[in-house]
């Protein structure tokens, strides 16, 4: 039987759409695991959900979404589309071909997955996320892994995404994106926010919080995320990791500990380039 946790609290998008403020990523799961995960993770509390063109799982993210007790409409579903699609009526396309694997209506948030400024077709893609949006197949639009330069292209025309999803954990800080989407009002979403091995867990910042709060170093990063104001969407199949991911609401981290969090950004030369890399 699978425990029921808290659901995680809401924050508005800059159009009022409601948002969670912790979701389930799904990225490299296949149908099958998707299913599986997304079945459990909705029963036990999750109303986020992650997936992508590019992953190949949306299809099992739609049955698990139909598997679970959970209603569709108090579910948010996120996916993204590749650069095939960059252009206003490619848009279209993309999003009623995810629609249709989804097995869904509508979906809640619609991202373009990577800029690929050497197409230089993602402001096209954005103008498409609005047509989009404006027929009802999309409650909120967004960006992923765009950079401040490809962040101020919209802008200048006046067009502001709701979120941007991005690499980000205390080891990877985007200060400079994060201060754009401040001013602007939109969502930092991040991805892998735990970082994508052990060395940000066993940090000693990070194991000291976790003792001091009786949590696990996980929960810390998590926590961090949240208290920042960013959205974390964490993956993992694991029912006892799902539910660890999902309870950070009932901690806070002192002044010191995020302080000493702040302070552990630093350079990564392998970190993926959203200037030369993307699909």
């Amino acid at each position: 039987m699978t425990t029921t946790l808290e659901l995680a609290p809401v924050t508005l998008l800059s159009n009022g759409v409601e948002m969670p403020k912790l979701g389930l990523g799904t990225w490299p799961m296949d149908d099958a695991e998707a299913a599986r995960t997304v079945e459990t993770a909705l029963d036990m509390g999750y109303r986020l959900v992650d997936t992508a063109e590019n992953y190949g799982n949306e299809k099992g993210v739609g049955q698990g979404l139909r598997a679970s007790s959970v209603p569709r409409d108090e579910v948010f579903v996120t996916t993204k589309f590749n650069k095939t699609w960059h252009s206003v009526e490619g848009v279209r396309q993309a999003c009623e071909g995810s629609l249709e694997r989804l097995g869904l209506d509508y979906l809640d948030l619609l991202l373009i997955h990577w800029p690929n400024p050497g197409q230089g077709r993602y402001v096209e893609a954005f103008e498409g996320l609005m047509k989009v949006l404006d027929a009802g197949l999309v409650r909120a639009i967004g960006v992923s892994n765009f950079k401040v330069t490809h962040l101020n292209d919209l802008l200048s025309r006046g067009y502001v995404p709701h979120v941007n999803q991005i690499q980000l954990d205390p080891y990877h800080r985007r200060d400079d994106i994060v201060a754009v989407h401040n001013a602007h009002g939109i969502i930092t979403e991040s991805w892998s926010p735990i970082g994508r091995g052990g060395e940000l867990l066993s940090d000693p910042r990070v194991t000291a919080a976790a003792e001091a709060h009786g949590v696990t170093p996980g929960q810390v990063v998590l926590r961090w995320h949240v208290q920042s104001g960013y959205l974390p969407a964490p993956k993992s199949s694991n029912p006892k990791r799902l539910a660890e991911n999902l309870d950070v609401f009932g901690f806070a981290l002192s002044e010191a500990e995020m302080a000493a969090m702040n302070g552990m950004g630093r350079e990564d030369p392998d970190m993926a380039d959203s200037d030369v890399f993307g699909h």
